[in-house]
């Protein structure tokens, strides 16, 4: 099913795709929390019938339709991306991976589309009643493509509800309710959605202090902040909560991603949590008994409390999962990377094997096969994995995007509780102080954004589909000079809408809300 790949070609296509997918989320998450912030802002208009909601939510209307249209254009690219650049892997578990995104294209997608417009362009001509819940229906869509996009991430991260059909080649769904509400998808969704509202309630909060810093529009900036402010808060304070969650996934599902993210070498019972740290770049190798750390200060006992729920469960290290050999919760015993790699190549051979037997038309041999094929087919994707230091991550990637991830959330929580008390207990409009952080806070929604993203994608390297499929098997075999042209040509494309964007962006902000 795979020819050898030049490794030059799996880091050009996986750069490609990683700057298709960062530009993208740029805009995805903004368009989420403009959707709750300006749907709860008609909500008050409508419930109140005063003019001044209505021009503040279609302030933040307009920059919701700039970023949303954008914000189409990239994610439209990175859809065909898995056809261009990952034929293999598109082949391989298209009939799985396919399915949300086709149902994400033709529900999700045509809601969004049919009721925006009659958000930007039926005002007045619409009963107030039916425009709400187009701005609402609006927001509601761009959630549910979220949710589908997001269901064909987490079966990347746990394959669920699927066979391998060796006639075909292909693995083929089976359960399609267990696809779309794996653990895993339905804690991605709320994880990343939320984050989606905090960076839309950072933003707004931003943008209507710029306002009160050059003293404009300060009724409208005070009562955007308010609004926007809750939104945060909550959504700051679930996220966190979700978090926990996404943790626990990830110690279940993905051990070697939680031992990275905590830069894990060696397994204990009662595992410490990592607080503060700073990685030894002297670590070279998993098995070179360098120490990992040149400092660090743990929580005792925590990461084995949020891994397991048991403040004295063992949690294995990198070390561990490589070298195999202790017990599992079942009261099995763990695998070795060598004994699962073994295994694979049993099922890459025994695959070949029945297809041999299958043109032959010697169904016994073909039946034996099949049978060999089913029992290692969950190792399968190790057969192509040729050292067991593959199987590590970027482990000091891994480490510092998750601690700038989760110290970012924590400040959010703290910014929000300082603007509510300073707009309600204060004067907010004459602390330019605290304008200063709140503009300076919106670049940071992003970074936490980001880096949340590297943990949960470069955190699970080499796989581009969990235990079954790695990277280097993944794509499709292209010149290494098309690749790197179109990276660049995306680069040059992707920069150009941003710019675009932060443009018409900032001559709406500066041209203010509008005054009848």
């Amino acid at each position: 099913m795979v020819e050898h790949i030049d490794t030059s070609l799996i880091d050009w296509s996986r750069a490609q795709f990683a700057l298709t997918a960062i530009y993208h989320w740029i805009f995805v998450p903004l368009t989420l929390g403009l959707a709750v912030i300006m749907g709860l802002m008609e909500t008050i208009y409508y419930r109140t019938g005063n003019e001044f909601w209505k021009r503040t939510a279609r302030f933040w209307m307009k920059l919701f339709g700039i970023n949303f249209a954008i914000g189409v254009a990239t994610g439209l690219i990175l859809e065909f991306e898995f056809g261009t650049n990952w034929s293999n892997y598109s082949w391989f578990v298209g009939d799985i991976f396919g399915a949300p995104l086709a149902i994400e294209g033709i529900l999700a997608f045509f809601m969004e589309a049919t009721f925006i417009a009659v958000m930007f362009f039926g005002w007045n001509k619409v009963s107030k009643g039916f425009h709400l819940a187009s701005t609402w229906l609006t927001g509601l869509g761009a959630t549910i493509s979220a949710w589908w996009i997001l269901v064909a991430n987490a079966w990347m991260q746990y394959p669920v509800g699927m066979e391998f059909n060796p006639d075909t080649a292909r693995n083929e769904m089976v359960d399609f309710l267990a696809v779309a509400t794996s653990p895993m998808a339905v804690n991605k969704f709320f994880h990343t959605v939320l984050s989606g509202w905090v960076l839309g309630a950072i933003f707004v909060v931003g943008v209507s202090c710029w306002y009160l810093w050059k003293k404009r529009d300060k009724q409208f900036s005070l009562a955007s902040v308010k609004v926007a402010a809750w939104v945060g808060l909550v959504a700051a304070v679930l996220s966190a909560w979700t978090g926990d969650g996404s943790a626990y996934q990830v110690a279940q599902k993905q051990p070697m991603k939680l031992a990275a993210m905590e830069g894990f070498y060696e397994g204990q019972e009662g595992a410490g949590l990592v607080a503060f740290g700073i990685l030894n770049p002297q670590k070279q190798a998993p098995d070179d008994g360098v120490d990992p750390f040149l400092m660090r200060i743990e929580i005792p006992k925590m990461l084995s409390l949020l891994g397991e729920r048991d403040a004295n469960a063992f949690v294995p290290g990198i070390n561990d999962l490589l070298n195999g050999g202790y017990k599992l919760k079942d009261g099995s015993t763990a695998l070795s990377a060598e004994e699962k790699i073994a295994r694979g190549q049993v099922a890459i051979t025994a695959f070949a094997d029945y297809r041999t037997a299958k043109a032959e038309g010697d169904e016994v041999k073909a039946q034996e096969a099949a049978r060999v094929l089913k029992e290692n087919m969950p190792y399968f994707g190790y057969g192509y994995v040729k050292n067991v230091n593959e199987l590590v991550p970027d482990v000091p990637l891994t480490f510092y995007m998750f601690r700038i991830m989760v110290m970012l959330g924590g400040y959010f929580i703290l910014f929000f509780l300082v603007v509510l008390f300073l707009v309600y207990k204060r004067d907010l409009s004459k602390m330019r102080w605290m304008h200063l952080v709140a503009m300076w806070t919106i670049p940071l929604g992003y970074i936490a954004g980001q880096a949340g993203w590297a943990v949960a994608e470069c955190g699970r390297q080499p796989w581009a589909i969990q235990d079954m499929l790695p990277v280097s098997a993944a794509i499709s075999k292209l010149e290494v000079g098309s690749v790197q042209t179109t990276f660049f040509l995306f680069l040059l494309l992707f920069t150009v809408l941003l710019i675009a964007e932060i443009g018409i962006m900032l001559k709406a902000i500066r041209k203010g809300v509008e005054h009848n």
